[in-house]
């Protein structure tokens, strides 16, 4: 499994993991990524902060990141780089995906071929 981030989304991956959970051990404290049906182009991408991995999640140490990925998500996060702009109008977390066939104008969802659900219009 390849998912990269940058060194940017790195730091504010860290910055979520330590503000949030002081009170659980740190051991397992990791982020998930994951693709569920939604959004505007059928897929939509998951972040998740856990302590609790999914029992098949495949797990990665991304520089000082845990990452767990959803193994029926993987083929979807394979070859994906993670980023994490700030901008006037929208900061966040941006998926750069080689499996996307298309994507929604808020770059939060993609088609990935004929494999994509119905997507929902955006709001």
């Amino acid at each position: 499994m390849t998912l990269t981030l940058t060194e940017v989304a790195e730091l504010r991956l860290r910055t979520f993991l330590q503000s949030s959970g002081k009170s659980e051990t740190p051991t397992q404290r990791g982020v998930r990524f994951s693709v569920i049906d939604g959004g505007c182009s059928g897929y939509q991408y998951s972040l998740d902060i856990t302590s609790q991995p999914q029992p098949d999640d495949l797990s990665e140490q991304l520089g000082k990141i845990q990452v767990y990925i959803d193994k029926k998500s993987a083929p979807l996060l394979e070859g994906v780089v993670v980023d994490y702009v700030e901008g006037l109008t929208q900061s966040g977390f941006k998926f750069l995906n080689p499996n996307a066939t298309d994507t929604c104008g808020c770059g939060q969802s993609f088609q990935a071929g004929n494999c994509t659900p119905t997507g929902v219009p955006c709001s």
